[in-house]
């Protein structure tokens, strides 16, 4: 018997369109979609009571808009000591069609109040120590020569430091090497306002359906070419199927176990290791006052790049916060409101060479994840130390932030390797796909879901969709790093509407 949840909606037996999980990406790619063409059956299944409350909830995230204005790790150097700013122009141009797309819809009421989910906040990089500073005078100087971090500025002065940070450079000797960068035009991001705006738009869609509480437990190929999902109603303690053309699987953690289900061949060899995230967070006024940016600065030897420590102010639900972090945690879960047992089941012959490998390869990430999991919160505070010199503990708090699955992916040569970027993963038919990875995560939404576009639906991008997709986003298919005028525009508008 079908069941209903939302407006009195039931499950139908077929769609065209099933996104699993209520999270940025399934949402982003909800809103293509229905805006490219509103006649397609969308349905979107999420196992919780409410969208964004895993990965995309705003305590689970940075909440950077990575637009690699701060972010080292974007901007490695070589042997020779040459800069590579190419990963960081590549992410700098997919968050501004993020942006462009969000313009979009504040534009046609799509979605209210842009304040409510970005708002302005300088980015900065800080390095401690003559050989750290070099390199950020050599980053500084290679980025200047990309349009996309024109308006950088530069600065080893204590007086000028202590002006863009003055919560960190409080009791500071003049004399210690220090250097740092700043970006005026950064952003903070509430990604799981902005997933909860487009969940409430999408709700009141008469092609698109939502159902809470609803868990995909399986995917199968089936004869036609159509999928068959087995679907749990959470809340009724009911088993359901229905059919769909296309599937995307948008459900963090969970994506990776449901990739296997469906038995494709891309998904074999993929392994999951789960990696939460634990933040120390203060809510003084008296702190916040006095620092109002992200500053992040490089990762410890050893360090996964997804741990470079930060300390950002965050805008949340209309209050101001800091957050410094993140620590490494460690559960069996993949998902915050998972199950432990998501990490053993997840082992199969398929992927246990992977595993085996990239855990073999990386014995000194193993150790650093060990060293951060066992952590008290004096040993954080005297971490947080090290940026905010008298920092008391009874101004911060311990918050667990999200989980994540650090992908492990088959390797010939070491057995597996660890992925630490955001891939998109397509079956062979082109008609199911998902996204695996971290960091940039939630800031390349759209640069993620528009690859799923030109990669499940060619034809169509063909036949109208990109022309429809270049009015909504006048860069798309264009190289900003090379188009300063362009540049210039979409950043001028996209500031104007997003009241940046």
């Amino acid at each position: 018997m079908p069941t209903s949840h939302l407006k009195n909606k039931f499950i139908k037996d077929h769609y065209d369109v099933v996104l699993v999980g209520g999270g940025i990406m399934s949402t982003t790619l909800a809103m293509l979609l229905h805006t490219l063409e509103p006649t397609l059956k969308i349905a979107i299944f999420e196992r919780l009571g409410r969208f964004a409350k895993e990965s995309s909830s705003a305590w689970n995230n940075a909440g950077t808009g990575h637009s690699a204005f701060c972010e080292l790790n974007y901007t490695p150097m070589d042997s020779q000591g040459r800069i590579s700013i190419t990963k960081a122009e590549a992410i700098a141009t997919q968050f501004e069609l993020s942006r462009q797309f969000w313009a979009y819809m504040v534009e046609r009421g799509f979605v209210s109040d842009p304040e409510d989910f970005i708002t302005p906040c300088p980015h900065q990089s800080l390095v401690f120590g003559p050989e750290d500073r070099e390199f950020l005078r050599k980053r500084f100087e290679a980025m200047l020569e990309s349009p996309l971090f024109k308006g950088m500025e530069y600065s080893e002065n204590f007086d000028k430091l202590r002006e863009w940070m003055p919560l960190i450079m409080e009791g500071r000797s003049p004399k210690e090497v220090l250097a740092a960068t700043r970006m005026e035009i950064g952003t903070d991001v509430n990604f799981g306002a902005l997933t909860r705006k487009m969940g409430k738009f999408l709700l009141h869609e008469s092609e698109v359906e939502i159902f809470l509480y609803h868990e995909v437990k399986d995917l199968d190929l089936i004869s036609g070419g159509d999928w068959e999902l087995e679907i749990r109603d959470r809340l009724h303690n009911t088993n359901h199927s229905t059919r769909a053309d296309f599937v995307f699987i948008g459900a963090g953690g969970y994506a990776l176990p449901l990739l296997e289900s469906a038995d494709i061949v891309q998904s074999e060899g993929y392994g999951g290791f789960p990696v939460s995230g634990e933040w120390l967070v203060s809510f003084s006024p008296e702190l916040i006052a006095k620092h109002q940016s992200k500053v992040y600065t490089l990762a410890s030897v050893d360090a996964p790049p997804m741990s470079v420590p930060h300390l950002d102010l965050r805008t949340i639900g209309g209050e101001q916060a800091l957050l410094f972090g993140p620590f490494a945690g460690f559960s069996t879960k993949f998902l915050k409101e998972g199950s432990y047992l998501d990490l053993p089941e997840s082992i199969n012959f398929k992927n246990i060479r992977s595993l085996f490998g990239a855990w073999w390869h990386n014995l000194p990430l193993t150790t650093y994840l060990v060293q951060q999991v066992a952590m008290t919160k004096l040993q954080r505070m005297n971490h947080l130390r090290e940026f905010v010199k008298d920092a008391r503990e009874q101004d911060w708090e311990e918050k667990v932030a999200g989980q994540r699955v650090q992908i492990i992916k088959k390797d010939p040569e070491m057995g597996g390797r660890l992925e630490f970027g955001t891939e998109v993963v397509v079956g062979a038919s082109g008609t199911i796909a998902t996204l695996l990875g971290a960091s940039p995560g939630a800031s390349v939404c759209v640069s993620a879901m528009l690859e799923v576009l030109e990669r499940c639906f060619p034809t169509r991008m063909e036949q109208g969709w990109k022309e429809k997709l270049q009015g909504m986003m006048p860069s798309y298919g264009k190289d900003l790093s090379k188009d300063p005028v362009l540049l210039h525009q979409v950043r001028s508008d996209t500031a104007r509407i997003l009241k940046l």
